[in-house]
């Protein structure tokens, strides 16, 4: 098995983070940190790697997610399923 990510758009991150398996995630390249996102059965898990440092927020739906994400994305980003 290979690895594959594909670059999506922000307007199609809710779709993608919706369907989230729990071997799948999303990256966020944004200038000065690396967000990833992750899904367990019950809640999101965003990753934020800044400096070498990770910081983890635990969101417990897509709204919430959502809101959080809008929040920390810059208009530059780019934005990747895995």
């Amino acid at each position: 098995m290979s690895y594959q990510e594909r670059q999506i758009s922000r307007d199609r991150l809710e779709k993608h983070l919706r369907v989230l398996d729990s071997d799948e995630g999303i990256r966020i390249d944004n200038k000065t940190e690396y967000i990833f996102v992750n899904k367990t059965s019950h809640r999101y898990i965003v990753n934020i790697s800044k400096d070498g440092r990770d910081q983890f927020s635990y969101q417990n739906n897509l709204d919430e997610a959502m809101r959080f994400l809008n929040k920390k994305i810059d208009i530059s980003s780019k934005i990747f399923a895995y």
